[in-house]
């Protein structure tokens, strides 16, 4: 049974063409690199399916071989999803550690979690991975634990000890993971309550996000040329030029065909995302699959259930594009729709303000409210809706309360007497 090394660095890539899922050999390139290995070769290679065994056919397979050999590699990246019988097979035949696209998005992830949230989430994603894997993996998963007077007979297998302690881990870490998103969901609450607009960005990895957040908002979030330069979430306040305020959260890059076992995990992350008000959906103008990338983003806003959320299109890095100035598309309303920018140069971000204050301009009102003592459910649905200024009691046991709210809450006052206060 072929042993792990514990770390390579000189890889050989595959990459099929196949006649349905096919993956980006660039995209692989940089993946590969990102998480700190060297690429020595590339086998290609063309099938209609993937061969049940290898995956990649037999002859496909002694040509791998050799090169690992030619260029003394000692790991091999696949670029696709194996399953865990394919990737044993090929570990047995090649001699070297095999990683496929799955498990190399998930060892770039666990290099970038900083936060003790990120941490937690890329240790569930990895846990849930390794566990379809847990299946004569290893030669000492065969052999009993234990031994001597009282442990002989059918004791557990150092297999089944294995699995039960990583269900076990799974489990530990859920809860951990579902205290933290409940502590999300209190400060939602609270943004909610005080109706300051979300506003999250998403987009392709390595799309300029990072450089975008930190343009608008001053901030000094970690910016690379790199895919997942940044992976735990950065909210910050800013204010528009209407004086609203909005809150920015800038959310990890997606890619095409993201693992499902890091949807998963990274829900309560993304989960700013899916709760925006809106979405500003950065673009690498200068890159030649962009369209292939927004559809790939959207995919992903589908499985988190944020795909009905307004979007508003940022046209990045307009630098490297020949007569792009920048500038507004409008829809037949008059809405804005898409900005075209550089978040490097910083041209265009002040029509990017300007987009936003048009589309959260004068959503909120201020009303004076008239409330009986019998409308006790209706106060406590405005604290929950509207921003209180100011509350008194009334001589005949009301309440007199001075609030702001957003238009689309309008319908709490339909049975409440008010006054309307200009802001």
């Amino acid at each position: 049974m072929f042993d792990r090394p514990d770390s390579g660095e000189r890889a050989i890539l595959v990459h099929l063409t196949l006649r349905a899922g096919q993956e980006d050999l660039y995209e692989l390139k940089e993946l590969a690199k990102t998480a700190g290995a060297e690429p020595m070769h590339v086998v290609t290679g063309n099938r209609q399916r993937p061969d049940p065994k290898f995956f990649v056919g037999s002859g496909k397979v002694e040509e791998i071989k050799s090169e690992i050999a030619f260029h003394e590699a000692d790991i091999v990246l696949v670029n696709h999803v194996l399953s865990p019988s394919q990737e044993r097979n090929l570990e047995h035949a090649l001699g070297v550690r095999v990683v496929d696209r799955n498990g190399l998005i998930l060892d770039i992830f666990a290099l970038r979690a900083k936060t003790f949230e990120g941490k937690l989430q890329v240790e569930l994603a990895q846990l849930k991975h390794l566990s379809t894997r847990l299946i004569r993996g290893w030669t000492h998963l065969d052999r009993q634990k234990g031994g001597g007077i009282g442990m002989r007979g059918p004791g557990e297998t150092q297999l089944e000890s294995d699995r039960r302690l990583v269900s076990n881990r799974i489990k530990l870490i859920q809860r951990r993971l579902e205290k933290v998103a409940k502590q999300r969901g209190q400060g939602r609450g609270k943004r909610k309550k005080s109706e300051t607009p979300s506003i999250s960005l998403v987009g392709y990895t390595n799309a300029g996000k990072s450089t975008l957040f930190n343009t608008l908002t001053g901030a000094d979030i970690y910016v690379a040329d790199q895919l997942f330069a940044t992976l735990d979430p950065t909210l910050r306040s800013c204010s528009l030029e209407n004086g609203a305020d909005i809150i920015l959260a800038d959310t990890v890059g997606f890619i095409r065909h993201l693992p499902h076992e890091l949807i998963a995990a990274f829900r309560s992350t993304l989960q700013e995302a899916s709760e925006a008000d809106l979405l500003l959906h950065v673009i690498d103008s200068n890159a030649e699959d962009r369209e292939d990338t927004m559809f790939q983003v959207n995919q992903v806003l589908k499985d988190i259930d944020a795909h009905e959320i307004p979007q508003l299109e940022v046209f990045n890095k307009i630098d490297l594009l020949e007569d792009v100035e920048p500038h507004i598309d409008r829809n037949d309303e008059g809405k804005p729709v898409r900005v075209w920018l550089s978040a490097e140069t910083g041209d265009g971000s002040e029509l990017l303000f300007q987009a936003l204050a048009e589309l959260f301009s004068n959503t909120k009102v201020k009303r004076k409210c008239y409330l009986k003592p019998n409308q006790g459910g209706t106060r406590a649905k405005l604290f929950d809706f509207a921003k209180i200024i100011e509350e008194k009691h009334d001589d005949f046991g009301g309440w007199e309360l001075s609030i702001e709210i957003d238009k689309k809450h309008l319908g709490l006052l339909k049975e409440i007497k008010t006054e309307e206060v200009v802001l």
